[in-house]
């Protein structure tokens, strides 16, 4: 029993000394299966643990680099945990990483679940078109979207949470769903279509839910887009009671339009709205250039969006030449009040009469921001300037 204890004693004593002395492995140099560590970062483990044994490795590794693993993966000439990352040039957030690994944009492309993830897709649809939809104007919205080629993606946004209802059309099953309720679509436009999400579309539609397209053909509006080389852009629409703008109307002798003659004091120069550089907010159009920079003009807390349409023509260069209403391909506005009467009855209004004094408000509050941003903004610029001329 004796000889059994020390013989055992001698053994941990033996095996703590090898322990200590022998160098440290580097699981990443070692030539095992990935799948063997599925989730756990092993250049995080080594260098996390590295700083404790380096000293003491490269201590004994003189006397045992002889020793190396048969399968044993050379050394590179450098140190990943010694080597540091920094591209100012890469995206805020992102310049610790090696810039070929940023992946700075998506898109709405859905993806297989298994396969090749090379093999995913059969088409990379060029443009997008957005629908701020409840579940009554389903009709409509099929109807409506017969009129888009497969080069479109297709994004819904549900004010009424009834997202899962629309599976009875098949061009649903390849659609964007979001569902969120009461939100406008200029809502929904900041949060979801983000310039770096939408970046490979080439034109962006975002179209209310109450449009007739009997006399609209996607792919021939967009070559007469095209043609004028128009950045932002609607449909004509066909006149009819309560028409606001006499820039958004259809022309019959024209192709396309960019410029109208409104009422008396209605536009201080005729190449600003709304008699010239004006679409509406119904049913715009924008190219990829253009949403860029208007959906930075979109404000967070201002929903309707009333006040944009007299500003997108700040996002183009020629405003009066590169904004213009299609008249070869128009729709009809049907004026369905689905969105207002999502509102909230109060002090003895309708719930439309609500949502519409909030876009009024809006209206006026969106101008207020630009114009105190744009004073403080030529100011600053005045005071620069004078700052740095020499004084004599």
């Amino acid at each position: 029993m004796m000889r059994l204890l020390l013989t055992s004693f001698f053994g941990v004593i033996v095996g703590f000394l090898m322990g200590i002395t022998f160098p440290t492995l580097t699981l990443t140099k070692m030539n095992l299966p990935s799948t063997l560590f599925p989730s756990i970062d092993l250049a995080y483990i080594e260098d996390k643990y590295s700083d404790i044994s380096r000293q003491r490795l490269f201590g004994s590794w003189s006397s045992t680099k002889g020793l190396k693993l048969k399968n044993d993966i050379p050394d590179p000439p450098y140190n990943y945990s010694d080597t540091k990352i920094w591209v100012p040039t890469n995206p805020r957030g992102a310049e610790r990483l090696p810039p070929d690994i940023v992946t700075p944009e998506s898109d709405f492309y859905l993806r297989r679940l298994w396969g090749d993830p090379n093999e995913d897709l059969t088409i990379k649809q060029r443009y997008l078109v957005t629908f701020t939809v409840g579940y009554d104007q389903r009709k409509n919205i099929d109807t409506v979207l017969k009129k888009f080629s497969d080069n479109f993606s297709i994004m819904l946004f549900h004010y009424d949470g009834r997202a899962s209802e629309w599976e009875e059309f098949e061009w649903s099953k390849r659609a964007i769903h979001v569902s969120i309720r009461k939100q406008t679509k200029w809502w929904y436009a900041k949060r979801f279509l983000h310039p770096d999400i939408v970046a490979p579309y080439e034109y962006i539609f975002i179209w209310d839910e109450d449009l007739g397209v009997e006399h609209f053909d996607s792919e021939k509006y967009l070559a007469v887009v095209k043609k004028h080389g128009l950045e932002i852009s609607q449909p004509g629409l066909e006149p009819y009671e309560g028409l606001t703008w006499e820039m958004t109307k259809k022309r019959d002798d024209t192709e396309v339009h960019k410029h109208a003659e409104e009422r008396n004091g209605w536009c201080t120069d005729p190449n600003l709205p709304p008699c010239a550089a004006f679409v509406e907010i119904m049913a715009p159009v924008f190219s990829r250039k253009a949403w860029r920079c208007v959906w930075h003009m979109i404000q967070n807390d201002l929903v309707h969006g009333w006040g944009l349409d007299f500003a997108v023509r700040k996002c183009v260069q020629n405003a009066h030449e590169k904004i213009g209403v299609v008249d070869a391909q128009w729709i009809i506005h049907q004026g369905v009040p689905s969105l207002g009467n999502q509102g909230q009855p109060e002090r003895g209004k309708q719930p439309w009469e609500g949502v519409r004094e909030r876009c009024r408000r809006e209206w006026t509050m969106f101008q207020d921001r630009l114009d105190v941003a744009e004073k403080a903004y030529f100011e600053a610029s005045a005071h620069n300037n004078a700052s740095s001329r020499p004084h004599g």
